[in-house]
């Protein structure tokens, strides 16, 4: 790619390419088949940095490459040995941290979580579960919020709003006692487009559809046929 007005020059893991002024780390990666775990970052939303998947190296400094803009000369370390141990980790957390029994999952094939795993290699996690109690909350005529399985990712509450811009997820508590709840007035009128798009933006399998079980027969689901991140290394 050759240098215009709009694009400046940065170095990703030794590869030196143009890319576009203003964009982020994660999109200008994106832009040249160069893959950023992410799980809490969307397209189209404001990033946030919660989930720390997308930590880059930048002048020996931990970074989230979802919120730091690109800037001229930037040299970026991503796929190195140091980075990947912690995108692991992280992953590992996410796991003890949430009760994932992936083959009785509606999204088992689907779920990015999952999916890390398989990336990373993770096996038997280093860390202890804490097999926390959740409810399971299916009170609204449309969805169910698994909380066993979120990851507080706050996709739902970013995207998921009503035509006046209303949240129709919103968090509550703090540190280990942290949910993602729904609104239960806005749950109770949400329509139909609006819950499948809720899961289908939801990494992981804690929105669900009611009365929708599995699209795909298992081994023909997404992450099934291909790695996450494959559609952009192999610019798919």
């Amino acid at each position: 790619m050759e240098k215009t007005n709009n694009k400046i020059r940065i170095t990703i893991d030794g590869k030196r390419t143009y890319v576009t002024k203003g964009s982020t780390i994660v999109e200008a990666a994106k832009e040249n088949g160069i893959y950023i775990p992410t799980l809490c970052h969307f397209e189209g939303a404001d990033p946030k940095a919660c989930c720390r998947m997308c930590t880059v190296k930048i002048n020996n400094r931990m970074m989230t490459s979802c919120t730091t803009p690109v800037t001229e000369g930037m040299e970026i370390e991503n796929d190195t040995e140091e980075l990947n141990e912690v995108r692991k980790s992280i992953i590992e957390l996410l796991f003890v941290s949430g009760n994932h029994f992936c083959p009785a999952c509606e999204k088992s094939g689907n779920c990015e979580l999952q999916a890390l795993a398989y990336r990373y290699k993770m096996l038997v996690p280093r860390f202890p579960y804490s097999f926390p109690r959740k409810e399971v909350d299916a009170s609204s005529p449309k969805i169910i919020k698994e909380q066993n399985r979120c990851i507080a990712c706050k996709r739902c509450i970013k995207t998921i709003r009503d035509e006046h811009g209303k949240h129709y997820f919103a968090y509550k508590n703090r540190g280990q006692h942290l949910e993602v709840i729904l609104d239960p007035v806005l749950g109770d009128t949400m329509p139909d487009d609006l819950a499948k798009k809720a899961m289908e933006n939801c990494p992981v399998g804690s929105i669900l559809y009611k009365e929708k079980g599995f699209d795909q027969p298992i081994g023909t689901r997404k992450y099934d046929k291909q790695p996450i991140g494959s559609e952009i290394e192999n610019n798919v």
